[in-house]
């Protein structure tokens, strides 16, 4: 059994998003996400294999969906459902704040 908080230990220095593996099984993995700032490369665009279901539990964030005009906002408690090969970016993290994100890939 592991027992932690999702909203400590987090690294001092975070040059790159930082994810750890929570939790996995061969068809469901529980990651936690950390971002100060950081946001995907110009260019680039997520197309995963499985859904994603994303919590946000602390900060702030823009995720952008290749076929949507408008970036979706995330404040704390939003979570959205990503399906699988819905081209996704992240747009930007609050710079100031953790972000900390609860992902579910399944």
């Amino acid at each position: 059994m592991k027992s932690a908080n999702l909203l400590q230990n987090i690294p001092q220095q975070l040059p790159e998003e930082f994810a750890e593996i929570l939790a996995a099984s061969d068809s469901v993995r529980i990651e936690r996400i950390v971002s100060r700032g950081h946001c995907s490369p110009p260019g680039f665009w997520y197309d995963q294999e499985q859904h994603e279901w994303v919590l946000l539990l602390q900060g702030g964030t823009s995720l952008r969906f290749a076929d949507q005009d408008e970036p979706v906002r995330l404040a704390p408690g939003d979570y959205v459902n990503i399906p699988a090969h819905a081209r996704h970016r992240v747009e930007s993290t609050d710079a100031d704040t953790d972000t900390v994100w609860l992902a579910v890939f399944y």
